[in-house]
């Protein structure tokens, strides 16, 4: 993961993401949709649906806005492939 860095210099710290907004878990690289937090886990489930994922809080930070239109126009071309 690249170091991203604020105008002025300092490190620039994504937010994690709220409950349904799309997020990466760092830990494994994949993206999901942030279903809550139980025990101490954050649960996520892939874009396009299935079985949910437990990661780490601290592992868990916003997509970029390149990665969330990215994300986003996956589901879309997997939905337009199965005519939904």
């Amino acid at each position: 993961m690249e170091t991203q860095t604020k105008q002025d210099g300092r490190p620039y710290t994504p937010a994690r993401p709220g409950i349904g907004e799309l997020g990466r878990d760092t830990a494994s690289g994949r993206v999901g949709v942030v279903m809550g937090e139980i025990g101490g886990r954050v649960q996520m489930r892939p874009v396009q649906g299935g079985i949910e994922w437990d990661a780490m809080p601290d592992n868990v930070v916003a997509l970029r806005a390149r990665e969330e239109l990215s994300a986003r126009l996956a589901v879309k071309n997997h939905n337009s492939r199965l005519g939904v």
